[in-house]
């Protein structure tokens, strides 16, 4: 088998597109993809919150990897979200990335009850990994409290890492807290890790942090590519000071049908407006605002999308 390389870099946590009967469009979504990577994109998060990963079953998710794969897609550069609510679900799925030959599975904690103990969390994950059974897994940990409820403490990491250490591979944080994610860059040297939230990019990386997966390189993989690879700091915060804009005015929207209106204007597919329930597209004033905020922001798809070329 090829060896898989570290994730490092620029990872887009992709939409998931969808046809006009509610399934995951594979064929627009591999050359979404294909696109990304033309854009600069190192890689991709499949199935993440950005792509609504759990809005589709155990089979639309198996299924989606393989028709990615089919379409040429190599997945090495593909991180793939397993998580579940179901530990056998999370288990199968991860075990079919691993023999797709995937660089990881990035796996949510237990997220339905809340207040679930550290030695709960430890114990979800400690028995993926023994029911996966492969030494090629490598798991990332998806840390995003604001958004299960169930955070993944340092002490949990502590373990799992001692107890797989050829398998605990990452992190993504996704908390939105810069002293946090310093914190985890500085307590585990060893493991890979990424943001979730853009404008951390920079600060991250200088502390030794593997890159970020992150929504925005959907929609401007080159202007992330620029603030990954910028050679100074008047550069950086050119780049910085246009993304924190963005993420402005994405604030007051429903993200991911935010996201994808955002797509469609670029693209000029209006396929991609669809989003699965209890997500609700945004209706037309409210595309509206967004498409005219966005002129603001200086952000110019030309420039920055994966569209462009």
């Amino acid at each position: 088998m090829t060896e898989v390389r570290p994730p490092r870099g620029i990872w887009c946590a992709t939409l998931t597109p969808q046809d006009a009967r509610g399934a995951i469009d594979t064929r627009r979504l591999a050359a979404h993809v294909k696109r990304l990577f033309a854009a600069g994109v190192d890689g991709i998060a499949l199935f993440g919150t950005t792509g609504e990963g759990q809005s589709f079953a155990l089979r639309e998710r198996r299924d989606g990897l393989d028709a990615l794969i089919a379409a040429g897609i190599d997945p090495r550069r593909v991180l793939a979200g397993t998580g579940c609510a179901a530990l056998p679900e999370t288990i199968e799925l991860t075990r079919h990335a691993v023999a797709c030959g995937c660089a990881g599975a990035l796996v949510l904690p237990p997220f339905f009850f809340k207040a679930v103990s550290d030695e709960g969390v430890y114990a979800s994950y400690a028995r993926i990994v023994e029911g996966v059974g492969d030494d090629r897994l490598r798991l990332y940990l998806y840390h995003i409290p604001q958004v299960t409820a169930v955070p993944i403490s340092a002490g949990v990491i502590e373990r799992l890492a001692a107890a797989f250490p050829a398998v605990v591979a990452g992190i993504k944080d996704s908390s939105c807290d810069l002293d946090h994610e310093q914190a985890l860059l500085r307590r585990f040297p060893r493991l890979d890790i990424f943001v979730g939230f853009e404008p951390h990019l920079p600060a991250a990386v200088a502390a030794g942090g593997a890159g970020t997966i992150c929504g925005i390189a959907n929609l401007y993989p080159r202007a992330l590519r620029r603030l990954f690879d910028a050679a100074n700091e008047a550069a950086r915060r050119a780049e910085l000071d246009r993304i924190g804009r963005l993420v402005a005015l994405l604030d007051g929207y429903s993200l991911f049908p935010a996201f994808k209106a955002i797509q469609a204007s670029i693209t000029g597919d209006e396929g991609w407006l669809a989003v699965r329930e209890p997500l609700v597209a945004l209706d037309a004033g409210a595309t509206q605002s967004l498409l005219a905020g966005l002129a603001a922001t200086g952000l110019d798809p030309a420039r920055d999308s994966a569209s462009a070329d």
